[in-house]
């Protein structure tokens, strides 16, 4: 793994209690060339307290801590080192903890079965712009999308609206301002969902087993059926036409 692009160390600001877990990762940033700890914190309070400190680049926290829950401390983080990523490193696998964490502002998401080393490199991924996260809280996250009940399809939408619209209110129809849905396949509801969440398409291809062509394929026909050129207007007219909530 190459060191960070512009050849600066990554500061990284550890928060865990788990003694051992602590050492060894301890251990394998004082052996990195690129990577050096900037603060160590072994309870939410010491975790708030070393935030008031300068910021790292990169926050390392786990959730279960002594004192309260590393989501706290990611929240604190997110308002006070708007500029740090923060990557969770827990046990805890279940689907509250994932998404309260990443509704705090953690941009990685890792369980604790990986060898310090490959912790590294995770640092240096989630440094560079990418979102670490364990096959498992992928699988997950994947699910959750994939349990939701169907939309409806937007033509079948507009159709009962209109019809609706008749029958309660004869020749009552929508204004010339109001846009028109735009009728994204189940799949391109899927990206176009990833993209708000801010996943690249590497991440889409590898939550979505498939190619990274494959999700640059879903991303061009959304781009299309948007009239949009950019991931930006993307969601902003994915939001205008009421297809993601805002």
């Amino acid at each position: 793994m190459p060191p960070s692009p512009d050849g600066a160390l990554i500061s990284v600001m550890l928060v865990e209690d788990d003694v051992h877990f602590q050492n060894a990762l301890i251990a394998a940033i004082a052996r990195a060339p690129d990577i050096r700890l900037a603060a160590l914190a072994g309870s939410r309070a010491q975790g708030l307290q070393a935030l008031r400190g300068p910021p790292a680049d990169v926050l390392l926290v786990d959730l279960g801590l002594p004192d309260g829950s590393g989501i706290d401390v990611i929240r604190a983080a997110h308002s006070l080192w708007p500029g740090c990523a923060v990557m969770v490193s827990t046990t805890f696998g279940d689907e509250a903890h994932v998404l309260q964490s990443i509704e705090a502002g953690a941009s990685g998401y890792l369980l604790k079965d990986s060898a310090p080393e490959d912790m590294l490199d995770e640092i240096r991924t989630l440094h560079q712009g990418g979102s670490p996260i364990s096959p498992m809280i992928a699988r997950q996250i994947l699910n959750r999308f994939r349990d939701r009940p169907a939309m409806p399809a937007p033509a079948a939408a507009s159709a009962s609206a209109f019809a609706q619209a008749q029958l309660c209110a004869p020749g009552l129809l929508p204004g010339p301002g109001v846009p028109e849905q735009a009728m994204l396949s189940s799949r391109e509801m899927e990206v176009l969902q990833l993209i708000t969440r801010g996943f690249t398409a590497d991440e889409i291809a590898r939550l979505l087993q498939v190619s990274s062509h494959t999700v640059q394929t879903y991303v061009r026909r959304i781009y299309s059926k948007l009239k949009v050129r950019s991931k930006a207007e993307a969601i902003y007219e994915a939001r205008q036409q009421g297809i993601l909530s805002a």
